[in-house]
């Protein structure tokens, strides 16, 4: 039987909170939510448990939680994960995808107006939203970054 590989996504029960700086991981940019969060569980009884480092970095950030302590056994989502799906006109389309069983459960787009700093629409799994308004920040701090000229040596 070929295992399946398990793809980087946001644990459907990670509250993040702030950047988490010290993230062991290469390429940050590429997590999940765009970059290292620290934060706290939302799972049944682990209700603000707040993970260490290690959780954090092989866990919270990367999801499919599946040796994580605190996962359900009864649960909507294994993990969630997001991309932009437009970026046009001071409107950022975020899309969402929580899969179960590494199939979708549960999709949709999120749409940020950049012109007035306001979703026009929330999730309502407030996890899912938060977890969204993290990705959105990392992108749009990569978005509005200037792109810098290659330095050729002389």
């Amino acid at each position: 039987m070929t295992q399946l590989r398990e793809a980087p996504m946001a644990c459907p029960y990670f509250m993040p909170t702030a950047k988490f700086e010290a993230i062991a991981q290469p390429h940050r940019a590429r997590l999940p939510l765009g970059d290292g969060w620290q934060g706290h569980c939302t799972a049944p009884g682990h209700e603000g448990f707040t993970p260490g480092p290690e959780e954090l970095a092989n866990l919270c950030n990367l999801g499919y939680a599946r040796p994580c302590s605190h996962l359900p056994q009864e649960r909507a989502w294994d993990a969630v994960r997001f991309s932009i799906a437009r970026d046009k006109e001071n409107l950022v389309t975020v899309l969402y995808v929580c899969e179960r069983d590494y199939r979708p459960a549960h999709h949709g787009t999120l749409d940020y107006d950049c012109a007035i700093g306001r979703w026009r629409a929330m999730h309502s799994d407030l996890r899912v939203q938060k977890m969204a308004e993290c990705y959105l920040e990392c992108y749009l701090l990569r978005r509005d970054q200037p792109v810098l000229e290659p330095t050729i040596p002389s």
